[in-house]
């Protein structure tokens, strides 16, 4: 395999080691969690599945963006109506109706979705949705599983240990700066296994705002596994949130939800509903989401004109291609040609996961 030179990706990166703590803006954009001295660290452009790099190689992106790009880079179809809007202002000083207009889409597609509220991205959305939790119960304790983000709610939990493989969420990532106060006010839980989450409901009982959980990525649950923490949720008056920030849009417009019958209080969502343009999305029922109307939840930028944009104009899309069922099909397709050419060599690769986000696994030692 030819090797590309990143003379310049590389000497752009000691430049960030000097001037920019942790050298980038997302953990999954350090060059460490990639091979180091052989990646491409930046890009200077990108169109459909291709992104070039600052040495100009040219390489298939199969990341799409940490999963924030469904439709491919600089889509044709979302870049125009934002550009549209971008000469008709990208944010008033007074409010746009495009907030109402993409509400009333996204309560017509996902289940959970009866009142909305807008963010910038997916930490931003689950931390949304925790405080209306909280707000909404007069509980502070968040049972969780999955990764939610940055936040000091979230982050807080390193302060203990994740039950299922002692480290919490990143190996070697430490709750610097986060309030040593907050330990104890959110706690994990493992994915899958419903005694251990019974187990934390009996011991936090009534302290308990929420129980959040990403409802799937590459897997289906097992099944009635969502069903019975919906039903552990409702029994304990907590709140159950879905945070489908990356498994969101892959399967459905209505997110997984809608995919696996299974209808939360509230849902997170960010990433793949606006094609890589800043945007987020809290949606949930008016009994869960109604009282953050006496909430202080603020932002000048949540409702930006760019973002509302480019997120209707991207569900407007999917749903007038009827990307579910090409998903589907292209996804077992791609899983088939995948298998048949690695079949054919001596590298042991598994494939696995929904087709909609498939997993290739390599085996080799």
């Amino acid at each position: 395999m030819k090797k590309h030179n990143i003379k310049n990706s590389l000497n752009l990166y000691k430049k960030a080691e000097k001037i920019i703590p942790g050298k980038t803006q997302l953990i999954s954009r350090r060059s460490s969690q990639f091979a180091h001295g052989i990646n491409p660290i930046y890009a200077k452009e990108s169109k459909g599945a291709y992104f070039i790099d600052v040495d100009d190689n040219k390489y298939l992106d199969w990341m799409n963006a940490v999963s924030a790009i469904i439709l491919g880079h600089s889509n044709d179809y979302v870049d125009n109506a934002v550009k549209k809007q971008i000469d008709k202002g990208s944010i008033h000083t007074v409010n746009s109706s495009l907030e109402i207009e993409l509400a009333e889409l996204l309560i017509n597609e996902i289940p959970s979705a009866e009142m909305v509220r807008y963010t910038k991205g997916g930490g931003d959305s689950c931390t949304l949705a925790v405080r209306i939790a909280r707000g909404t119960t007069g509980r502070d304790k968040i049972l969780f599983s999955g990764y939610h983000g940055w936040h000091d709610w979230y982050q807080a939990a390193n302060y203990l240990v994740n039950p299922e493989d002692g480290e919490f969420p990143f190996a070697g990532i430490e709750p610097i700066g986060v309030p040593k106060v907050l330990k104890g006010t959110a706690m994990p839980f493992i994915y899958g296994d419903i005694e251990n989450l019974k187990e934390l409901i009996k011991i936090h009982g009534d302290e308990v705002a929420a129980i959040m959980l990403e409802p799937m990525r590459s897997e289906f649950p097992e099944s009635g596994y969502l069903e019975e923490v919906k039903r552990l949720a409702k029994e304990n008056g907590s709140l159950l949130i879905f945070d489908e920030v990356s498994c969101g849009w892959r399967m459905s417009v209505g997110g997984a939800q809608k995919k696996l019958g299974v209808t939360p209080d509230i849902t997170a969502f960010a990433k793949a509903m606006s094609n890589g343009y800043p945007m987020g999305a809290v949606v949930g029922s008016k009994e869960a989401m109604g009282p953050a109307d006496r909430m202080f939840v603020s932002s000048s930028y949540w409702s930006d004109n760019i973002g509302l944009a480019a997120s209707y104009a991207t569900i407007e899309y999917l749903l007038s291609n009827n990307s579910e069922k090409w998903f589907e099909d292209y996804g077992i397709e791609l899983k088939n040609k995948i298998t048949d050419v690695m079949s054919a060599s001596s590298v042991d690769v598994e494939i696995t996961g929904i087709p909609s986000s498939p997993i290739i696994q390599f085996n080799n030692n």
